[in-house]
Parts: C-alpha cells; sequence; structure tokens
C-alpha cells in the first residue's frame, strides 16, 4: 500500500505509514515546479510538492495574491493542503482550498494520470471530479498538480486587536464589521485568555498591545482602494463598536511590523500550549450563531468533570472554526492526564459538537487519528457513500490504508 506524503505537518497522523513495514512512503517534495503563472486569467498551475510560502511569493511577484494562508505555510505543501481541504485565516472572505483550486492532475490507484489541470471557471462537462479528490486524505489518489485561483493583491491591509469581554460581543462585533466592511473583512480570529496567557508566560518576548482580557479579537481589512479610505472604514468601525459597549479597547497596526505581530500572537498559540505540555486538540466547526453557547457548555462540563483543567480556545470565528484545546490542570503530570483522561474529555466535546449541529474536523482532516469518530458520528447513508466511492475508485485498497474509513 501507498502512504502519499507532503510537508509531514498534519495532526491527525494521515500521512504516516503503520508499523508492519509493508507500506511505501511516495513524498511529493522534489516535485516543486511552478509549471504557469497567468496573470490575465488569475491562475497559476504547480506541482504538489510546493511549500505554500513559496507559492504565495510566485504569486506576489506576479502582482497577484494566493490567499491561503495558515500557519504551518513555511513547511506545508500545496498537495496536503488539498487533500486536506486546508482552511486557515482568511476563509471568512476567500474560503477553503477547495474554494481556491480550479483544477487538478491525480494519480489514481491504478497508476493512470488524470490531468483534470483547467484553468476554467465555468465547466459543466460531467461529474466534477476535482471534488472528489480534494479532502479525501490521499485515499483515492496522489494529487501531483493543481491549478489554483489567484486574486488581484490589495492596495492596502489593515489589522487590529480589540478586547472583548463575552464571545456574544465578538458575534456581535463579526456581524457589524461584515456589515461595515463586506468583502474587505478578510480576518476574524478570537483568542481566549488562558491562550494568550500561554504565549505571554513562554514567549514573553512578544509584545502584547492590549492588557489581557477573556476575549481578545484580531482583524483584518484588505481594501482595493488607498490605505486612506481603507484606514478610514476600520476607524469608524471601531469607533461604531466602542458606542455600542461591543469592545473594551482596541489597538489598530500603524505599520507593516506591527501587523505581523499582532498575526505573529496569534500563530504563537499553539507553540506556547506545546511548551507548557502535552495537550488535547479539537478542530472542530459550529454555525457561528451557536458558538458563544457550545463554549459556555462544554466549558462549564468540562470543569464540573476535571476541576482545575484549562482550555486554551482560539480560532477562526469568522467561519466558525474553533480550536477548542485542553490542557491539563497546572501542576499536573500532563502524559498521565491525557492517558487517563482523553477519551472521556473527547466524548464531551465531540457530543456538545454534535447537539449544536457542528463537525469534528474543520480542517485537520480525520486521517488514521479521528476515524473511529467519524464511524460514530457520521450518519450510515453517508458513510456507505463514502464506501462506495472509494471501492469504485481504490477497489484494491492501496492507497493511505486506514485514514477516514
Amino acid at each position: 500500500s501507498i502512504v502519499p506524503q507532503g510537508g509531514n505537518t498534519g495532526l491527525v497522523v494521515g500521512s504516516t505509514p503503520d508499523r508492519s513495514g509493508r507500506q511505501i512512503v511516495l513524498s511529493l517534495q522534489r516535485m516543486q515546479a511552478v509549471r504557469c503563472l497567468d496573470p490575465a486569467n488569475l491562475t497559476m498551475t504547480v506541482e504538489a510538492g510546493c511549500v505554500l510560502q513559496s507559492l504565495q511569493e510566485a504569486a506576489r511577484q506576479a502582482g497577484c495574491l494566493l490567499p491561503l494562508s495558515l500557519a504551518a505555510e513555511g513547511s506545508c505543501t500545496i498537495g496536503g493542503n488539498l487533500a486536506t481541504n486546508a482552511g486557515g485565516t482568511q476563509v471568512v472572505r476567500y474560503g477553503n482550498a477547495r474554494d481556491l483550486c480550479l483544477g487538478l492532475e491525480v494519480v489514481t490507484a491504478q497508476g493512470e494520470v488524470w490531468n483534470g489541470l483547467s484553468g476554467l471557471r465555468k465547466d459543466n462537462t460531467g461529474y466534477d471530479l476535482r471534488d472528489l479528490f480534494i479532502g479525501s486524505e490521499g485515499t483515492l489518489g496522489v494529487i501531483t498538480g493543481a491549478t489554483l485561483k489567484l486574486h488581484p493583491q490589495p492596495a492596502s491591509v489593515t489589522t487590529a486587536l480589540a478586547s472583548v469581554a463575552t464571545l456574544d460581543a465578538a458575534v456581535a462585533l463579526l456581524q457589524l464589521a461584515q456589515a461595515r466592511l463586506g468583502a474587505g473583512l478578510t480576518g476574524f480570529e478570537v483568542m481566549g485568555r488562558c491562550a494568550l496567557g500561554l504565549v505571554r508566560k513562554h514567549m514573553p518576548q512578544l509584545a502584547q498591545p492590549l492588557p489581557p482580557s477573556e476575549w481578545t479579537v484580531l482583524l483584518e481589512q484588505s481594501d482595493s482602494e488607498s490605505e486612506a479610505h481603507a484606514q478610514a472604514l476600520f476607524e469608524a468601525l471601531l469607533e461604531a463598536a466602542l458606542e455600542r459597549g461591543l469592545i473594551d479597547d482596541a489597538a489598530v497596526a500603524s505599520s507593516l511590523e506591527q501587523s505581523k505581530a499582532m498575526w505573529h500572537l496569534r500563530e504563537s498559540i499553539p507553540i506556547a500550549q506545546a511548551a507548557e505540555g502535552m495537550n488535547i486538540k479539537h478542530d472542530i466547526a459550529l454555525p457561528v450563531s451557536s458558538v458563544a453557547r457550545f463554549v459556555a457548555r462544554t466549558d462549564a462540563a468540562l470543569i464540573e468533570a476535571f476541576p482545575g483543567i484549562r482550555l486554551v480556545n482560539f480560532g477562526h470565528l469568522g467561519d466558525g472554526n474553533l480550536h477548542y484545546n485542553v490542557q491539563a490542570p497546572e501542576g499536573a503530570d500532563a502524559a498521565i492526564f491525557l492517558r487517563t483522561h482523553e477519551q472521556a474529555v473527547n466524548g464531551i466535546v465531540y457530543d456538545a459538537v454534535g447537539e449544536f449541529a457542528g463537525s469534528i474536523s474543520a480542517e485537520h482532516g480525520i486521517g488514521a487519528l479521528k476515524r473511529e469518530e467519524l464511524a460514530r458520528r457520521k450518519s450510515p447513508v453517508a458513510l456507505g457513500l463514502m464506501r462506495v466511492i472509494k471501492q469504485a475508485l481504490d477497489p484494491s485498497g492501496t492507497m493511505n490504508p486506514g485514514r477516514m474509513l
């Protein structure tokens, strides 16, 4: 059997061979060519081993924007991004990896090459095979190339941090930002007190412009007009939010360096959490309107069941994707806590996700780690259809066995 590998940045054991010694690891890292970059068509055709950050830079040099952006962009590859339908920080405007892909090149389980590298935005000639392979985690075939959708570079980008007392206030701020900025709102992140507290503890050299609060929002606007126009819109938004009592304080980046520093705070949370010790991670999606109620109910249930537990919540509130992570009580042995309580913690979290019509995997995929959970929570009809597709495209079970199904 074959286990495709990209940048090895996954979090669900999706590209790690088993211990049998009988699996072939197929690395795509040497496939790093940009085959075509077409600014007029706003597309680029690339090979699967290209590192995401290098593609962002290639697009920028051509005066274009590849808006897929995530913390691992310096090492993750576009093939892996598509195989897991990666999300990231700009989904609120540009969508997931699926939304940024127009075509694929795939090697099938039978060894045939399907060349579907279309740069067309309209093509109704049959089933959309592309969408079968995106998000399939290498279980149906190996993505070797992709044609990606580009966007014009924005004229200006404005970034700010805002303190909010509650998640309800953060959601209200999101609605206000969407009404005031429209498609200009490109990022809307939320970070809990504990999450930024760990950054402050383990990375004290990183400046935090605002004093600690229950929740901190990171929002970003991209504007096609002048920087002055963008600044005026942003300031009006924050003034309105202050008047309505949605935010307690705010800091607007006055330079590109300050903007990068704000994003660095957000991206440092997983690093700080790892420095604190082993933790239980949940990459979940919820209707934005349900996020505050989910957090309140699940926090209470976990605190009651495990006194002293620390809840490290952060994520992409703009699209309802929350990284709901659980840290052992301070002073406890993290490894023992995980070994003893991980199953019970997951049960509480995933039961609540189901009650709020959410998803147990927003952007990290299923892999081997969440396979059994998927089997418990996906409907029999959906699982049956997935197995039919798997059997049709990979009847011998060659492609990445033990993942997803």
